[in-house]
Order: structure tokens, then C-alpha cells, then sequence
């Protein structure tokens, strides 16, 4: 009787004018090969993010849709709240 346990990034979205990168990770519980049960968590990586520790899908990701002119507009967003 083996449980094993596995995370997969399973669906990554771009959203708003920010480019904010969603991430939804699905956790995965096997016995002996069988699915019992999944469940989901999800975070967001926003321009101005660390993105070190992200996953390399992640990171290019990132590094395509948070161009100098986003990371910029999303600082003066920002700004603007304060």
C-alpha cells in the first residue's frame, strides 16, 4: 500500500492590464496508483514580484508579459493608491 503525493501546476492564466500571472497548483494524493483525492491552491505573481522561486515555466512566462512598460504602469498604479 504506497501513498504518494504530487504537486503540478496545472493551469497558468494571464489576467487584466497588470498581466498578473495566476498559478493554480493541484495537490495529488495516489494509493497504489489509484487518484483518492486532489485539491487546488493558487497564487498570483504580480509585475514587480520575486519570481526566483518560481517554477522555469513560470519565470518565462513572467519574463514575456512583464515588459519594462507594465512593470512601469503597474508602479505608477500603485502609486497612485497611496
Amino acid at each position: 500500500m504506497a501513498l504518494t503525493e504530487t504537486q503540478v501546476e496545472d493551469k497558468i492564466e494571464i489576467v487584466g492590464d497588470y498581466k498578473m500571472v495566476q498559478v493554480r497548483t493541484a495537490t495529488v494524493i495516489k494509493k497504489d496508483g489509484v487518484e483518492l483525492t486532489r485539491s487546488f491552491s493558487r497564487h498570483v505573481v504580480a509585475p514587480n514580484a520575486d519570481i526566483s522561486k518560481e517554477s522555469t515555466e513560470v519565470k518565462a512566462i513572467c519574463n514575456a508579459v512583464h515588459t519594462d512598460a507594465v512593470k512601469t504602469a503597474y508602479s505608477s498604479y500603485l502609486a497612485s493608491l497611496e
